[in-house]
């Protein structure tokens, strides 16, 4: 019988257009268009240490409808690798304005959603502007920290976190070798075949001196991300959206890959969800499901 890993392949299509937005320091991201130029516009990015092409799975399935414009956060995806002092939230928030009044010059102002996972998630809540470029969002367990003694477990879950990524390798001699790593990872246990060799072909490299590939986020900026990231969950002011937001958890009765998961049922102001069985990487988990129940909270009420 053949491995299903095998046979599942996930291609990337060619985007219909392509924008490098300049961003506060010089560096660069790139924007993308994919599906339908015609449609309503929905807005994506991803995770820590992720690319926002290895969502494809999920992405896809909304790609007939809608006019997707897809970003990878700097130093991760497309985006060339930049100094370390400049990978930290505040200069992710300042990227995410620029990133969308790049989106309304280059590609023309419309209604248009967010759809963010975890990091990008996050930076989306701080956000000066409160989500008010958007009709709605739809958040794929960003993560977030409630007072209390779960503040205390969300520390020592993330410098767990830093501690295990800073030990893992930086190279692989092939994408094979890094697509049979994530086997034995507990995060990557639930995927839907394919996605780990698609992880391979999307978050790494060819090494600079040709000799295997190199993680396009290295190590030490995804682990100084869950190092000070942390400090600023607090900040969210969940009384202050400014438009309505969907935060889609993971099932808490699975035991978490990432932070604790945290049930948003008390915040009036955010309709909270979660898939049963996913995880943190729900979209890559469950994609079908995934896309159906943001295209429900979307279009109810007629957001779309």
């Amino acid at each position: 019988m053949s491995d299903p890993e095998d046979t599942q392949v996930w291609r990337v299509p060619e985007p219909l257009a392509v924008h490098e937005v300049r961003l506060g320091d010089g560096a660069v991201t790139t924007l993308r268009r994919h599906g339908n130029p015609s449609g309503p516009r929905i807005v994506l990015s991803h995770g820590n240490s992720l690319a926002i092409d290895l969502y494809y799975p999920f992405w896809s399935r909304l790609a007939a409808d809608f006019d997707l414009v897809l970003y990878d956060l700097r130093n991760h995806g497309w985006n060339a690798v930049g100094p370390l002092r400049s990978h930290n939230v505040p200069t992710l928030i300042d990227d995410h304005l620029r990133i969308q009044e790049a989106i309304a010059t280059e590609f023309g102002r419309k209604p248009q959603a967010g759809v963010f996972h975890s990091l990008s998630g996050l930076i989306s809540l701080l956000s000066p502007t409160r989500g008010g470029e958007f009709v709605a969002r739809v958040l794929f367990d960003p993560p977030l920290c409630e007072f209390g003694t779960a503040r205390d477990e969300c520390a020592e879950v993330a410098q767990r976190a830093v501690t295990m990524t800073l030990s893992r390798a930086d190279r692989y001699s092939t994408r094979d070798e890094f697509a049979e790593v994530l086997l034995y990872m507990p995060a990557f246990r639930y995927v839907v075949p394919g996605v780990r060799r698609l992880m391979a072909r999307t978050t790494l490299r060819r090494s600079a001196d040709g000799d295997g590939y190199t993680l396009r986020c290295p190590r030490e900026y995804e682990a100084h991300i869950y190092r000070y990231a942390g400090q600023y969950e607090a900040l969210i002011d969940f009384g202050a959206l400014a438009c309505p937001t969907m935060v889609m958890g993971a099932d808490p009765g699975i035991p978490y890959t990432y932070f604790p998961t945290t049930e948003l049922h008390h915040i009036p102001t955010v309709d909270y969800a979660w898939l049963p069985g996913g995880t943190h990487l729900l979209q890559l988990e469950q994609p079908e499901e995934s896309a159906a129940r943001t295209l429900e909270y979307l279009k109810a009420g007629g957001l779309f």
